[in-house]
């Protein structure tokens, strides 16, 4: 399996698994894009790990959408 892109920091690590869940799902970033209405970029950088301060209503959706929990596309790890 693909290693997650990671934001850690001495409070611990945020793991961004957008994209292995996708991967491993079959599912793209555009039809997710589509069955959010959130943007291409945006979900482009959930999937590459290049986010820097969530948005809880995009996460909201993209959960919804992929009918997934939370911990599916995001994990903490104390470091």
């Amino acid at each position: 399996m693909k290693k997650c892109v990671e934001y850690s920091n001495n409070f611990g690590k945020i793991e961004m698994k957008l994209k292995n869940y996708l991967d491993s799902h079959e599912i793209t970033r555009n039809s997710l894009s589509v069955a959010t209405g959130i943007r291409y970029d945006v979900i482009d950088r959930y999937y590459k790990g290049a986010v820097t301060r969530v948005d809880l209503e995009t996460l909201a959706k993209i959960c919804y959408a992929l009918e997934c929990e939370l911990s599916d596309i995001i994990n903490y790890k104390i470091s």
